[in-house]
């Protein structure tokens, strides 16, 4: 059965695992949460391209028992002692860097490099359990979005073979505006254009996607694009028009994600 995409957002830091008195991530918490009923069937694999990791064209970690990466600064102690077990699945890694490699882009298996918190913090959340074999996906430092959505259309393929790729980043990622209402109808500006771009059928959406940074708001909401180019991923691996399955105001800006069938 063919397995759905996702764009999610990963929240603050280890923001879902700290004291929240003001409920400020319940919601995202709750999306995140029941995520694993809306899919068509279990994973047999689960790809997170990460904001979080840049690379030299497209890496994907290839350790059979991937650590984690603490790569936040300033939380309590106890988050620097999560754990997340999960199976990594050198497999997966090697036949997704071939199918990239095989439509012209760059790709590596990095077996050392463990998970970073764009993956592992939403990840239990998700899929609390760590039984699913899991890789993760960096970004190509050049942060092209046409490149992005050419290797999700290079991953499609996994699809069918039951493989869930999930692209972790944030629709709205400026950290000088989190928290402060000036930004947020900007916000919202960005984030209706982006859930009409999502909305569009594979080629039209490409180009509107490719143009993000022309569209309302769209480089103050992101100064610098790594936490959107996720999204470029898992729309990459599908044609049909996209859907915008969460959205709350979080820090006083718009948050969204979406997914592709």
């Amino acid at each position: 059965m063919t397995q759905s995409a996702f764009f999610i957002p990963h929240g603050g830091g280890p923001c879902f695992f700290m004291d929240d008195p003001s409920g400020q991530w319940t919601g995202m918490a709750e999306f995140l949460r029941a995520l694993p009923q809306t899919l068509p069937a279990l994973p047999t694999a689960i790809i997170v391209v990460s904001g979080h990791w840049e690379t030299e064209g497209f890496a994907f970690t290839g350790a059979a028992q991937p650590g984690l990466i603490y790569d936040y600064h300033g939380f309590p102690p106890h988050t620097y002692a999560l754990r997340y077990d999960v199976p990594g699945a050198p497999e997966f890694a090697a036949r997704a860097a071939g199918l990239l490699r095989s439509a012209g882009l760059e790709a590596t298996v990095d077996s050392q490099r463990g998970l970073d918190h764009g993956v592992f913090v939403p990840m239990m959340v998700a899929f609390p359990q760590a039984s699913i074999p899991m890789v993760e996906m960096s970004v190509d430092r050049r942060l092209d979005p046409t490149l992005h959505i050419q290797a999700g259309r290079a991953l499609a393929a996994l699809r069918d073979e039951g493989v869930l790729i999930l692209g972790s980043g944030m629709s709205f990622h400026n950290m000088r505006a989190y928290g402060d209402p000036r930004f947020t109808a900007a916000s919202e500006a960005f984030d209706a254009w982006l859930a009409g771009a999502v909305a569009l059928p594979g080629d039209a959406r490409a180009a509107a996607l490719a143009a993000w940074a022309e569209a309302p708001a769209g480089r103050l909401s992101h100064p610098r694009e790594e936490h959107l180019l996720p999204l470029m991923v898992a729309a990459g691996t599908s044609e049909r028009p996209g859907a915008r399955v969460y959205g709350e105001r979080v820090l006083e800006t718009a948050i969204s994600g979406f997914r592709f069938d």
